[in-house]
């Protein structure tokens, strides 16, 4: 059976796959729309899975808002060159507009909605096909309030959105805070929206990291105290190197080699936990600054304002928000 112009744009309108791909498919078939579109799926499926162990770590990235909802669609990809392709942006931008009209509750129910008896799975796997490339279906995220802001980075690889419960808010405020959520990637909300487990891993760290800087600081003042200059003897590599220029004599390199061996055991068994805690504690109210929405110095303020402040001043209170970036940070 010949196959027709018409043939081949019905079916690449219905698939999304290239016109090649959908030419071949349907002569195979004989002008089968139903197993030409079985053709393009198994082919996908099959060059998904001879690259399942391959990394997708480029792609698209979308989000969009509109009457109180918003939401970011996230589909990788293998390289950057597939990820500009007009035609992979397209289906992103496909799967975003069905994400919006369908408003799924989660990843796996956008994956399982069927447009012309194709799930958003079955697309992203045919254009696997199209492309030889390994592709996933990777991040939804949604919004549902009053009023919901999405902001799309210049390239496609990062986009958020925020919400805000107040109908009448001022929508130039949510924007600018909407950016500052892209820029600035705060972790939470504010404080109190920082998970527990968030809070103990970092202030571990922090007790970690006193605690090494109080041993360091120990074999310093132990250094300075045998008239080494500690600049000098920081490493075993950084002895050597500086006792064949001259800056120690072959006494002070083994005294500098005995201090670091000997004192941070010592300075160690002696250490303040009393003082490291509060340290430590200082350091997590430092990130939580730091990485919060509210506690971040707005980006767009000359003033040097504090998100908060400008939030408070323009009666817009933002409720959450949410971020997705292929970026590496």
């Amino acid at each position: 059976m010949a196959v027709t112009i018409a043939d081949i744009k019905k079916l690449r309108e219905m698939t999304g796959a290239g016109m090649m791909d959908v030419k071949k498919a349907l002569e195979e078939a004989n002008g089968d729309f139903d197993q030409a579109k079985d053709l393009l799926r198994k082919r996908g499926q099959a060059i998904a899975a001879k690259r399942s162990d391959r990394e997708a770590s480029e792609g698209c990235v979308l989000a969009k808002a509109e009457n109180g909802f918003g939401c970011i669609v996230a589909v990788k990809c293998e390289t950057d060159f597939v990820a500009k392709n007009a035609d992979f942006i397209a289906m992103v931008k496909k799967i975003l507009d069905v994400a919006m009209a369908n408003k799924p509750k989660s990843l796996d129910e956008l994956k399982a909605i069927a447009v012309n008896g194709q799930t958003m799975a079955d697309l992203v796997t045919e254009r696997s096909g199209v492309t030889g490339e390994k592709m996933e279906l990777s991040d939804y995220m949604f919004l549902e309030a009053p009023v919901v802001d999405a902001y799309n980075h210049l390239g496609n690889k990062l986009s958020s959105i925020v919400a805000a419960d107040n109908a009448a808010a001022d929508m130039e405020t949510v924007h600018g805070v909407n950016m500052q959520v892209a820029s600035m990637a705060p972790v939470a909300l504010d404080a109190d929206h920082v998970a527990q487990e968030v809070k103990d891993k970092e202030l571990a760290i922090a007790v970690d990291k006193t605690k090494q800087d109080e041993i360091t600081k120990a074999v310093e003042n132990a250094l300075r105290k045998a008239g080494i200059n500690p600049a000098h003897a920081d490493s075993d590599d950084h002895i050597a190197s500086n006792t064949a220029k001259g800056w120690l004599t072959e006494e002070q390199a083994q005294l500098a080699r005995d201090i670091r061996a000997n004192v941070p055991a010592e300075a160690e068994a002696n250490l303040n936990m009393k003082k490291i805690e509060m340290i430590a504690q200082g350091r997590l109210a430092k990130f939580l600054k730091e990485s919060t929405l509210v506690e971040q110095q707005y980006i767009l303020s000359d003033a040097k304002e504090l998100v908060k402040d400008v939030l408070k001043k323009m009666n817009v209170n933002i409720v959450d928000f949410k971020r997705v970036t292929l970026n590496v940070e």
